[in-house]
C-alpha cells in the first residue's frame, strides 16, 4: 500500500528532487523517525544542516519564546535578536559585517554582488568571476553560474556572464585565468556536493596571494564545510587564509532557514550601500533567535572540540571499510565531513541504506557523504558502520 502522505507529495508538487519512498514524522537526537514508526540513524544531517541533532529541547524553547514576542517585521526596523546574532557571527567567523539571508543561494547572490559592487566603487572596471570546477554553489542564477557542474547550468545557459572556471588545487590553472576584469575568486575549503575534495594549504595561500597582488576578493563557500564540521568554526580557519567575503547558512539555525553572507571592513567600505540588496524576510526575529541560540550552544558545550575529538574515530572506521571492500575505492574529506568513493552503483547503496535504517547521501564522483550531527558519539559511529558492511556485502 502506498503512503497516502508520500502520494499526496507526488500528485501536488513539482518533481524536482528524487525523493527516496520515506515520509519522515519526527527525530530525536541522532534519529530520525518515519510515520510507519521506522528508525533512522542519520548520517545526513538534512545535508550538514542539524549540527545539534534533534529536537534540542533548549533551541525549541528558545523558538517558541520568540514566536509569542515577534517572528516578522520590516527590515527598517532594528530588533534585538538580529543586532546580537550579527554581532555573535562576526567574532566567530573573523569577519565585520553580515547580512542575513533566507538560504545559503541567496547568501551567495549576496556575495556575487558584494564583489560587483565592490568593483564599481573602486571603478576598476572589473566583473569577471574565477570558479572551481566541481564546486556547488546553489540553485538561484548567480549561484548556479558559478557551479562547475555543466550538468547544472546547461539547461538554463546563457547564464552570468564572465565566468571562468579553474581546477580545483591547480594553482597555475587559476593564475592562467586572472586578467585586469577579474573581480573574485570562489572556491569552497572542501567541496561538498563535488565530491567531498578538500583544498590544499598551498591551493589556499596561493589564491590568497593571487587575489593580494590584484585587488581581486576571495569568497570562501562555507555554507555546508561551515559551523564546526570540519574541525574549526569555519574551514578557512583551519588554513588561517582569510578570506574578503563568506557564505553561511545550514547549521548556523540548525534547520531553521536562514543564511548570511559576511565581508571584512575593507570590503564594506567600498561595497553595498542602502537600497543596493535587501531580503523581505532576511535577519527576521525567529531567524536570529535560532543563529544566536546555536551559537550559544556550540560555545557552551564545545561543539567544534567534540568534533576535533571524535572525526578521528570517523576516520578509522571509514578506513577500515576502505581495507575490507573491494568495492570501496577511497575515503576523503576532513573532520565529520566524509566520504567514500565507491565503484558501485549509489542508487543502490542508498536503497539498502535506506531498509538498513541509515541515512546518508551521494556526491559527485560515485561518492557517499557522511555528514553526521555534530553531536555524533563512537557509538553511533559504530552502529553506521556495522549498517554500511552488510550494505556493501550484498
Amino acid at each position: 500500500m502506498v503512503n497516502s502522505k508520500i502520494q499526496a507529495a507526488e500528485e501536488n508538487l513539482i518533481h524536482v528532487y528524487n525523493r527516496f519512498p520515506i515520509a519522515l514524522d519526527h527525530g530525536e537526537g541522532m534519529y530520525i523517525y518515519d510515520t510507519e514508526g521506522k528508525e533512522y540513524l542519520d548520517f545526513a544531517a538534512g545535508f550538514a544542516v542539524t549540527g545539534l541533532g534533534y529536537n534540542n529541547r533548549e533551541l525549541n524553547e528558545a523558538l517558541k519564546a520568540q514566536i509569542d514576542k515577534l517572528y516578522h517585521i520590516s527590515n527598517l526596523y532594528y530588533h534585538e535578536s538580529c543586532g546580537e546574532a550579527a554581532k555573535e557571527l562576526n567574532r566567530v567567523s573573523g569577519m565585520d559585517r553580515v547580512f542575513f539571508t533566507n538560504s545559503g543561494g541567496e547568501a551567495i547572490e549576496g556575495a556575487l554582488k558584494s564583489a560587483r559592487r565592490y568593483a564599481y566603487t573602486k571603478q576598476s572596471g572589473r566583473y569577471e568571476f574565477i570558479a572551481m570546477e566541481n564546486s556547488f554553489h546553489g540553485r538561484t542564477f548567480g549561484a548556479v553560474s558559478v557551479t562547475g557542474h555543466e550538468a547544472y547550468r546547461e539547461p538554463f545557459e546563457p547564464l552570468v556572464p564572465g565566468v571562468k572556471f579553474a581546477k580545483f588545487n591547480d594553482l597555475d590553472s587559476v593564475k592562467a585565468l586572472v586578467n585586469d576584469k577579474t573581480c573574485a575568486i570562489i572556491l569552497e575549503p572542501l567541496q561538498g556536493e563535488g565530491g567531498i575534495n578538500l583544498a590544499t594549504q598551498e591551493f589556499m595561500e596561493g589564491i590568497r596571494a593571487i587575489c593580494d597582488e590584484n585587488d581581486i576578493l576571495m569568497i570562501c563557500d562555507e555554507v555546508q564545510c561551515g559551523m564546526g564540521r570540519t574541525g574549526s568554526m569555519f574551514a578557512w580557519q583551519g588554513f588561517g587564509v582569510k578570506p574578503d567575503i563568506m557564505t553561511m547558512a545550514k547549521a548556523i539555525g540548525n534547520g531553521i532557514p536562514v543564511g548570511a553572507f559576511a565581508m571584512t571592513e575593507k570590503v564594506a567600505e567600498y561595497s553595498l550601500k542602502p537600497g543596493d540588496h535587501g531580503a523581505t524576510y532576511g535577519g527576521n526575529p525567529l531567524a536570529c533567535t535560532a543563529v544566536k541560540k546555536v551559537l550559544e550552544i556550540f560555545e557552551r558545550d564545545d561543539i567544534v572540540g567534540h568534533v576535533n575529538k571524535v572525526a578521528p574515530y570517523l576516520t578509522a572506521k571509514l578506513d577500515e571499510l576502505v581495507e575490507e571492500f573491494d568495492c570501496v575505492v577511497q575515503r576523503k574529506g576532513k573532520g565529520l565531513m566524509q566520504g567514500l568513493e565507491i565503484s558501485r552503483p549509489l542508487a543502490e547503496v542508498n536503497n539498502r541504506a535506506i531498509e538498513e535504517g541509515l541515512l546518508v547521501i551521494q556526491a559527485h564522483g560515485n561518492v557517499i557523504r557522511f555528514v553526521p550531527p555534530l553531536i555524533v558519539e563512537e557509538k553511533h559511529i559504530d552502529e553506521m558502520a556495522e549498517k554500511m558492511r552488510r550494505i556493501l556485502r550484498q
